[in-house]
């Protein structure tokens, strides 16, 4: 008799029973993220004033997700809050790379059974005085034949990207995220916004893609700290996000804006492509995964962009200061 797939013995599990705190970490965290999309959908449909299109769908391989978009709405141009749940193999040689950042990952294995599950979200204002905002959590672990998890890590962050800027917008949004790190580690918030501002560079231009935020990848126990911690953690970084922005973008939402000033936002939109194409690691993870759902994975990408060439803004001016903080990342708190 064929042994039943992890995906399958998990899609029973869900059937039979409600998720719990003793139900395995990767039905905790889908259940979890779920919840937090509805929360998340749900304030920025007060935002905009206009609802979201939500497109459930599945995967051959084990899992699937769902993805809510709301596309030329009052206040977003585009806003796109997806959760992805991904079952499949690992092969040797995927092992082999992975063991660089998780030493406990069987070396000996000819494959692994993985689950994979995330929330992501971008959303891109139409006016230029409200900033891009960009989140991502997620969860990965391994198995065995038995369906046991073996190594885990949790990964993720979110980040602020004005075309405008305003320093009391970025203070607030880095204050409230630093009290979400400072209740389980003091030593998260400055180690992760660091991260922050290295991974999400536009490293052929020398500057940074917006103000910053956090970013973090591959915590897993070798933290000092057990799974339970880690995901209370990454719980209060996404419960976050609704004080961190939500303020911002409706003090900026209503602003008076020139032609100029949205022809500066779809320059600094060109750099957000940019970035997402080139150097994210997620987009190429995501692309390169089997059965992956390729709109799902580019909804991060603006309805509207430009490039122009040789483009440099006037000395002194506010889009020159802007470039300027890009180039030479700040604290701000």
């Amino acid at each position: 008799m064929e042994q039943s797939s992890l995906a399958e013995r998990d899609a029973i599990a869900k059937r039979e029973s409600t998720v719990t705190p003793q139900s395995p970490m990767r039905l905790r965290m889908e259940k979890f993220i779920k919840e937090q999309q509805m929360e998340i959908v749900k304030a920025l449909q007060e935002v905009d004033g206009s609802k979201f299109r939500k497109d459930e769908w599945q995967r051959e391989e084990g899992g699937g997700g769902i993805t809510c978009v709301l596309q030329d709405g009052k206040v977003f141009e585009k806003a796109g809050v997806g959760v992805s749940v991904v079952y499949g193999t690992l092969p040797k040689p995927a092992i082999a790379k992975m063991r660089v950042n998780h030493k406990n990952l069987d070396a000996d294995a000819d494959n692994l059974q993985f689950f994979a599950a995330g929330l992501s979200m971008v959303l891109h204002p139409h006016n230029p005085m409200a900033p891009t905002v960009h989140l991502n959590y997620r969860y990965f672990e391994t198995n065995d034949d038995k369906g046991n998890s073996n190594a885990w890590w949790f990964g993720g962050g979110c980040d602020l990207t004005p075309c405008y800027l305003f320093d009391e917008d970025a203070i607030h949004f880095h204050k409230t995220i630093k009290e979400a790190c400072d209740k389980h580690d003091r030593a998260y918030y400055p180690r992760f916004k660091q991260w922050c501002d290295e991974y999400f560079s536009n490293k052929h231009r020398g500057e940074s893609r917006g103000v910053g935020g956090i970013f973090f990848d591959d915590l897993d126990e070798m933290e000092g700290k057990d799974k339970e911690n880690m995901f209370a953690f990454i719980q209060d970084c996404l419960t976050a996000f609704i004080p961190s922005y939500i303020p911002i973008i409706n003090k900026r939402k209503g602003m008076e804006y020139t032609e100029a000033e949205k022809e500066w936002q779809q320059i600094r939109r060109g750099r957000y492509v940019e970035f997402n194409l080139v150097h994210d690691r997620g987009t190429a993870f995501g692309l390169n995964t089997p059965g992956s759902r390729v709109e799902s994975i580019l909804m991060s990408l603006p309805l509207t962009a430009s490039w122009k060439y040789m483009h440099e803004p006037e000395p002194k001016t506010r889009e020159a200061r802007l470039v300027e903080v890009l180039k030479n990342p700040q604290e701000w708190v």
